[in-house]
């Protein structure tokens, strides 16, 4: 998005990209390309602790205020020294690292850096987040910690998580052409069938009534089916600012005892409906939800991780509910959506409202019309379990 602090119109070519060089002796260029997810890359971190201050303390404190935005489990890469700005390169640097805390856990640190490394693993697993912030033993599946000389005076420090969707390449270009990726053999993999589950609930949401929803439990799992509207930031923006004013919304956008998808569909190719279209992160709309629960009439809303202090009030407030799609897994969501046409702000491009004809898309109730949280609860749960395990492989 160009402009980012205002317009933010789409650049339409996915560029420019945020390039990092590095010289050194040799006739080879080694490029590695990363694709980070708005989800994680907005949890990144960063502080200028005292040189006193302890590191772990520090990561295994604002941990949870990351939430489960970051799609966990994943990675932390951790940077400590240089300056801010070089604290936060070495962070992301690491995260380019292959997974491999079995083989330390295996042979033990072998340095104060690596030592850190399992520290920071051990602790941050025994807040019990777990997958997608639902509580379990896993939280991350890696700690990478590199570091660098820094000011006597400064110990800045970065962290930067990586999502359960690790999506970085790298090749080797020596002068004789261009590089040759050969995509993975995909028979090497299980061939996976989702098919819905049958103690899973089935919900029309055509009709969809507050009376029904309040049958809803708190970790329930739905399956979903029927039409719903979309619309994140730039979409929210727009209808809570002609509501505060009295206007009306435009022909074709209206969001009364409707459902939300929190979601800015990829575009289809080929014979697709729909691009991959996977949940964004639900709190930035906290700030809409009240305005979208009462003003516009909207019933419930679909996003991924936790919601805030400010929206869980008003998902109570209105009796509403709050239901979370798997995040990560965008092309295996956008198999439940059987049609899509855009009826409001067109010029938005992907952030444009839809409707989505879906059929048996699978959620599960995070936030009840009693505003009983499982991102609250589900850690609650779990918290403390992992350090009760002994970390050994055989």
């Amino acid at each position: 998005m160009a402009d980012p602090a205002g317009k933010r119109i789409g650049t339409k070519d996915n560029t420019p990209a945020v390039i990092h060089t590095e010289f050194a002796p040799g006739d080879k260029l080694e490029i590695t390309v990363a694709a980070k997810g708005g989800g994680s890359e907005n949890k990144s971190m960063f502080a200028m602790l005292n040189p006193s201050d302890s590191v772990a303390d520090w990561v295994v404190e604002k941990v949870p205020e990351m939430g489960a935005g970051w799609c966990p489990p994943g990675m932390l890469g951790v940077g400590i020294g240089g300056s801010a700005e070089k604290a936060m390169l070495l962070a992301k640097k690491s995260l380019m690292d292959p997974i491999d805390i079995a083989d330390l856990i295996t042979r033990g640190p072998a340095d104060k850096l690596e030592e850190l490394r399992l520290e920071i693993y051990r602790r941050v697993n025994d807040l019990g987040i777990g997958a997608q912030g639902l509580g379990g033993l896993t939280t991350v599946l890696d700690v990478k910690v590199a570091d660098y000389p820094t000011h006597a005076a400064s110990l800045p420090v970065a962290v930067i998580p990586n999502c359960a969707a690790t999506r970085h390449l790298h090749f080797t270009l020596d002068g004789s052409g261009p590089a040759v990726l050969e995509p993975p053999d995909l028979a090497q993999w299980p061939n996976v069938r989702w098919s819905a589950d049958a103690s899973a609930r089935r919900i029309s949401l055509d009709g969809l009534t507050r009376e029904e929803m309040a049958t809803w439990k708190a970790g329930e799992r739905l399956l979903l089916s029927g039409k719903l509207l979309t619309g994140r930031d730039a979409a929210h923006k727009r209808i809570c600012a002609l509501l505060d004013a009295g206007q009306p919304l435009p022909e074709g956008v209206d969001f009364r005892n409707r459902v939300i998808y929190y979601v800015g569909p990829v575009d289809p190719v080929r014979r697709e409906v729909v691009g991959p279209a996977g949940p964004t992160t639900a709190n930035r709309m906290d700030r809409f939800t009240d305005t979208m629960l009462g003003k516009a009439g909207l019933l419930a809303m679909v996003g991924k991780a936790e919601r805030g202090p400010e929206a869980v009030a008003a998902i109570r407030a209105h009796r509403s509910a709050y239901l979370i799609a798997v995040g990560g897994a965008a092309f295996l969501v956008s198999q439940a959506i059987r049609s899509s046409r855009v009826v409001g702000f067109g010029e938005l491009g992907m952030e444009a409202v839809y409707e989505f004809e879906v059929r048996d898309m699978p959620v599960t109730v995070a936030v009840s019309s009693d505003g009983e949280s499982v991102h609250d609860s589900g850690p609650e749960a779990w918290r403390g379990k992992f350090a009760g395990i002994p970390i050994a492989v055989e």
